[in-house]
């Protein structure tokens, strides 16, 4: 699967610190629980990255689909 791909699959997706000082992205969904830990810098950069592709998404005219409250969204 590639960026460009739609897809049906459906995951939930939280985000938050974990009690040893780390930035959770933890991904559930299709018979997977994904817990992935970064340090608080690579976590700016995955913001930045977020922001960027947000950023770069509105530019070509569609606006994109919005995930919905928590996070939740079609991947």
């Amino acid at each position: 699967m590639s960026i460009n791909k739609e897809s049906d699959l459906a995951a939930n997706l939280q985000i938050g610190p974990t009690t040893l000082g780390m930035v959770r992205i933890y991904v559930e969904g299709g018979g997977i629980d994904l817990p992935l830990d970064f340090d608080p810098d690579e976590a700016d950069e995955i913001a930045e990255e977020l922001r960027s592709a947000a950023e770069a998404a509105r530019s070509m005219g569609s606006g994109g689909k919005p995930a919905g409250k928590g996070g939740k969204g079609k991947r």
